[in-house]
This record gives C-alpha cells, structure tokens and sequence, in this order.
C-alpha cells in the first residue's frame, strides 16, 4: 500500500458519530492494507498523571514531570501505555519511526527512561489506542469522517490539549466553525 497515513494526524470531523472521538486528533502510527493504528493526543484522561502510572510500575517520577498528563489514547488496549517521543530515544525492536522526529515506543523501557535520567526530549504518554481492521479507516476517510493533516510537533507535544483540534484543523487553512456536523457524501 503506498497511500499510508502513517505519520499523519486524523482529526474528527464534527458529528463524527462515535463519543469516543468527539473532536480527537489521532497521530496515526501504523497504516497497511491490513491495519491501521493511532493514538489520541489530545484528551487527557480525568486525574491521572505520569506520577500514577509509574507508581502502579514501581517506578518514581522526576519532579519536573510527576503532574505531567496522562492521555486517553483510544479504546483499544486501555491498560496499555504508548509514548510518543522525539528520536532521541530508542529501545530497540521495541520503538518504530512514525515520521521524521516522531517515534513510538510501547515497552517498560521508555517509562523507566523517563522516570530516570534518560526522557526523550519531548513525549506523551497515552494509554489505550485507536486501531482499525483492514479497509475500515478507508471505508471512514469515503464517509467523511476524518480529516488528514501533516504532524506537527507544536500540535502533538504540547501540553495545550484543550484546542489541538482546532489547531490542526486551522492547519488546513480554514476555521473549524466552517465545518458541517453532516457527516456523509454531498
């Protein structure tokens, strides 16, 4: 498949249909003709912070990051952490490039990196993912329902969770007020 998304960020259409991504921004980190998967960046989960998930590992957090937010990353494999970061970290088989400057690593290794001295630069952690079975994301992208964009590292990395929506549908080139709550073909 040469039409991946991979290393793009998907952005909900208004009256996507689905709660679960209301006005999500997803950076997709896989894409085939099998399957697709992402993560949420942008809707923190209620009252957990990287502090709790490295306690619950027996791990202990930097000051400087223990209130940093923990993200819902999708309904998939809720009790699972994925850490988007930038490439100065690596943890072998267990990281894979997204795009340039984007990585992902879903291994105990990169949370031990960040609860001691060896963070990547710039990261979140979300747990759970979005994922999708093969021509599912295509048979949503023929319906309307997301939107494609460039990954931007200000939109992904930053801690201003509440308008990376409108950020990147703003990215576009147009307001978000413009978009139609009718999701569907004209």
């Amino acid at each position: 498949m040469t039409d991946t998304l991979m290393g793009k960020l998907l952005v909900a259409m208004p009256g996507i249909g689905d709660p679960r991504f209301e006005r999500s921004v997803i950076m997709m980190c896989a894409h085939d003709g099998d399957h697709a998967m992402g993560v949420i960046i942008n809707k923190p989960k209620e009252e957990l912070t990287l502090s709790d998930v490295l306690d619950h590992l027996g791990l202990e957090a930097d000051e400087t990051l223990a209130d940093r937010i923990v993200l819902d990353g999708g309904p998939v494999r809720p009790d699972r952490g994925f850490v988007l970061h930038s490439e100065d970290f690596a943890a072998g088989e267990g990281t894979q490039d997204v795009c340039p400057g984007i990585r992902l690593t879903a291994t105990r290794e990169v949370l031990e990196a960040v609860a001691g001295d060896h963070a990547p630069a710039r990261f979140l952690l979300a747990l759970g993912c979005a994922g999708w079975s093969a021509g599912q994301l295509e048979d949503e992208l023929r319906h309307n329902a997301w939107l494609i964009v460039d990954a931007d590292n200000s939109i992904i990395f930053d801690d201003r969770h509440e308008d990376k929506w409108t950020r990147a549908i703003q990215s576009l080139g147009f307001d978000p007020a413009q978009l139609s709550d009718n999701v569907g073909n004209a």
